[in-house]
């Protein structure tokens, strides 16, 4: 029963209905943001939320049965169990903001869809170079806000009055948001003023940014690599056994072919397979 029931979990059709089952709930959960259509299919998107939480449940026990104690060991298993915990505690609970949680049972994509898993890991895989280089970002908006107050703080108050606004003032121009506004502000009284903003969006965009992106890149890279290994792992351990197959029946056909030539003649020819007459030259033999 236990195999059965990991076959049915494993096999692509199951997995597919699941995927739709995700969609479909997504789409009914967006639906019930528009009053017009609560009012007419309220009842049917209620029926059908409850009855894609229920099979994404009953999926979570079979995995369960099917795992036991190796469920747990698996993070992606865990983060399905939360994602389905928390929501049975949004039907159950009636503020809104449980409600709300509702919406994260879309998250389980991330897990049943093998491509977004293997980008989930790869960016949980980046995670130690990219807090490097948050750090490495943090540092380089202390030194530009401390000198954009002291420089620009009297001209403009509203953008680099004190040591917060300017972070924040920075962190817009570093996103690119009204960027060129902020700077006509500023050169109106120093016209030099474009030196220090080129200067800090070529680093923090085109240098800082972009590390990031190349951290990212590099762990997917090393994510599929590794699969790529264990796939070859597991061709080559394939091979190995049918190799090894192919070998014990080759040594027992010498063996068997040995221990025939150890037979007397007569019992020799008795063990031998006679070749098998046709009908035909039978009938004509009658």
């Amino acid at each position: 029963m236990r195999e059965r029931t990991r076959a049915l979990l494993a096999h692509r059709h199951f997995q597919r209905f699941i995927i739709g089952l995700i969609v479909l709930n997504a789409a009914t959960l967006g639906m019930e943001t528009f009053p017009p259509l609560v009012e007419r299919y309220g009842t049917l998107l209620t029926v059908i939320d409850h009855l894609a939480l229920y099979i994404f449940a009953a999926e979570l026990i079979a995995k369960i049965y099917v795992e036991r104690a190796a469920f747990p060991r698996d993070p992606w298993n865990i983060f399905d169990t939360i994602i389905v915990g928390i929501a049975f505690a949004s039907t159950t609970g009636g503020l809104s903001v449980l409600r709300a949680l509702r919406i994260l049972r879309v998250l389980r994509l991330l897990s049943v869809v093998p491509s977004l898993r293997r980008v989930v890991s790869a960016l949980l895989r980046a995670m130690p170079g990219m807090s490097s280089i948050v750090v490495l970002l943090s540092l380089v908006l202390y030194v530009a806000a401390v000198m954009a107050t002291k420089l620009y703080g009297q001209t403009a108050p509203d953008r680099f009055g004190d040591l917060p606004t300017s972070l924040f003032t920075l962190y817009q121009t570093m996103t690119g948001d009204d960027w060129g506004n902020i700077a006509r502000e500023v050169m109106s009284r120093h016209p030099t003023a474009w030196i220090f903003f080129t200067i800090f969006i070529l680093v923090c965009t085109f240098v800082v940014l972009n590390l990031f992106l190349a951290v990212v890149v590099s762990a997917m890279d090393e994510e599929s690599a590794e699969e790529r290994a264990e796939e070859r792992a597991a061709i080559e351990d394939t091979t190995a056994h049918t190799q090894r197959i192919l070998d014990e029946l080759a040594a027992l056909r010498a063996e068997v072919a040995h221990l025939r030539e150890r037979l007397p003649d007569g019992v020799r020819e008795r063990s031998e397979p006679q070749p098998r007459r046709s009908r035909r030259a039978k009938a004509g033999r009658n």
